[in-house]
C-alpha cells in the first residue's frame, strides 16, 4: 500500500527547524542584553491561582477540538458528500487553506515582528534590521528546497526500488480524472525502473498514463502533509508555552476560545492533506497525535516554566521570535503553492467556473475568520 519508507526524506523537514534554533542558539549574548529593566506582567488580571484552572481547562479544551479537527477528514469517507473526490471536500479545504494562510500572515508573523523589536532587546542589532521578515523568507526558501528534494527523493526511489502499489482511493483523492480501479478491488500501478505495469485492463498507453498521473499526485500529497505538520507543530508549541507561561486572566479567556478555533480549522487543513497522502492508519494516527497533543504540551509546559520564564526576557524573545519566523514562513508557502495553488489550477477546479467562485468565497471566509481572531490572540 505504501510508497518506500525514506529516512532521507523524513529528516530533511527538521532541517527548517534546525536552521531556528541553531540562529537563535548562536545570538551572542552581548545582542541579547536588555536595554532597560523589563518587568513581569502586572495589573488587576494577573491572578496566578485563578490564572492556573483556566490552563487545565485550556488544555482539555483544546486538545479535544483539535482531535475533532484533525480527525474528521480522516474518517470522511464513510460520509459519501465528505469524500476526497467530492466538491464538498475541495470547498471545506479551501476554507481550512485559507485559515492556514492567515495564520502565517496575521498571527505569527506580527507576533515575531513584535518579539525581535521589543523594547526589551538592544536596539542593535535587532531594531537595526527586520530579522523578523529576513528569516520568513529564507524559511519559505527553505522549504520550497525540502519540498523540491524530497518529491525528487520519493521519485527516485519510485523508480528504482520496489513495485509500488497505490490503492485506487488515492486517484479519487487526487481529483484528477484518472481511474483506479473496478469495483471494490485495488489497482495496482507497478514501476520497474522507468515502465509501468497495471493489472487492470485496457488500452497499455492510458494505463502508463494513468499510473505515471496517480503516483506522482499522491507523492505531492505526501510531501505536503509532512513538510505542512512540522510548520504546524512549531508554532503551536510556542502558542501553549505562551499561554502557559502567562498568568493574565484576561488574556487567556479570550485567547482560549481564539485557540480552539483556530485548532479545530487548522486540523481540517492538515487532516484533509493526510487523508490525500494515502498513509497506513498507524502513520495516520501517529500524524494526527502530534498535532493534537502539542499545544496542550506546550501549556503545560509553560504552566511548569511560569516561575522561571519570562516572555519578555531577551533570550525567549529572540528564541520564540525566530521560530516565529521560520514557521509563518513555511506556512505561507504551504498554504500559498502547495494548498491554493495547487487545487486551483488543478483540473477539478479549472474545469469548473462555479467550483472556483465557491472556493474562492470560502478562502476569504476562512482567512477572514482567521483575520478576526487576531483581535483577541
Amino acid at each position: 500500500m505504501a510508497l518506500p519508507s525514506s529516512s532521507s526524506l523524513q529528516n530533511l523537514p527538521c532541517f527548517i527547524l534546525f536552521i531556528a534554533v541553531v540562529a537563535a542558539s548562536s545570538i551572542p549574548q552581548t545582542a541579547a542584553v536588555a536595554p532597560g529593566d523589563c518587568t513581569a506582567e502586572s495589573g488587576s488580571c494577573v491572578n496566578r491561582s485563578k490564572a492556573l484552572p483556566l490552563k487545565i481547562t485550556a488544555i482539555i479544551a483544546i486538545l479535544t477540538t483539535s482531535v475533532i479537527g484533525v480527525c474528521s477528514p480522516l474518517f470522511s469517507r464513510s460520509v459519501p458528500a465528505l469524500r476526497p473526490d467530492q466538491n464538498l471536500f475541495v470547498v471545506v479545504k479551501a476554507f481550512a487553506s485559507g485559515i492556514i494562510l492567515a495564520t502565517g500572515f496575521m498571527h505569527v508573523l506580527p507576533d515575531s515582528f513584535d518579539m525581535l523589536t521589543s523594547p526589551c532587546l538592544k536596539k542593535n542589532p535587532w531594531h537595526k534590521f527586520p530579522f523578523s521578515g529576513f528569516v520568513a523568507m529564507f524559511s519559505a526558501i527553505i522549504t520550497l528546497m525540502v519540498d523540491s528534494m524530497a518529491t525528487s527523493l520519493y521519485s527516485k526511489k519510485m523508480s528504482t526500488g520496489k513495485p509500488v502499489v497505490i490503492p485506487a482511493s488515492s486517484n479519487e483523492s487526487s481529483g484528477n480524472g484518472v481511474s483506479g480501479g473496478h469495483g471494490d478491488s485495488e489497482s495496482r500501478f507497478q514501476f520497474h525502473g522507468g515502465h509501468h505495469h497495471f493489472n487492470a485492463g485496457g488500452p497499455k498507453e492510458d494505463e502508463e498514463a494513468g499510473a505515471a498521473v496517480g503516483s506522482s499526485q499522491l507523492l505531492r500529497y505526501r510531501v505536503v502533509a509532512m513538510v505542512l505538520e512540522l510548520g504546524i507543530v512549531v508554532h503551536s508549541v510556542v502558542i501553549g508555552l505562551s499561554l502557559g507561561a502567562s498568568n493574565n486572566i484576561c488574556t487567556i479567556k479570550g485567547l482560549v476560545a481564539a485557540l480552539c478555533f483556530h485548532q479545530m480549522f487548522e486540523g481540517m487543513g492538515l487532516g484533509g492533506c493526510i487523508l490525500q497522502a494515502e498513509y497506513k492508519w498507524l502513520k495516520k494516527a501517529v500524524m494526527a497525535f502530534f498535532f493534537s497533543v502539542t499545544t496542550p504540551a506546550g501549556i503545560a509546559l509553560g504552566i511548569g516554566l511560569s516561575t522561571t520564564y519570562k516572555d519578555n526576557s531577551p533570550v525567549a524573545l529572540i528564541t520564540v521570535g525566530l521560530l516565529n519566523a521560520c514557521s509563518s514562513g513555511l506556512l505561507i508557502y504551504m498554504a500559498l503553492v502547495d494548498l491554493l495553488a495547487a487545487e486551483f489550477m488543478g483540473p477539478k477546479l479549472q474545469g469548473s467556473i462555479r467550483l472556483q467562485v465557491k472556493c474562492y468565497a470560502a478562502v476569504l471566509l476562512g482567512a477572514g475568520g482567521m483575520s478576526l481572531m487576531a483581535k483577541w490572540a
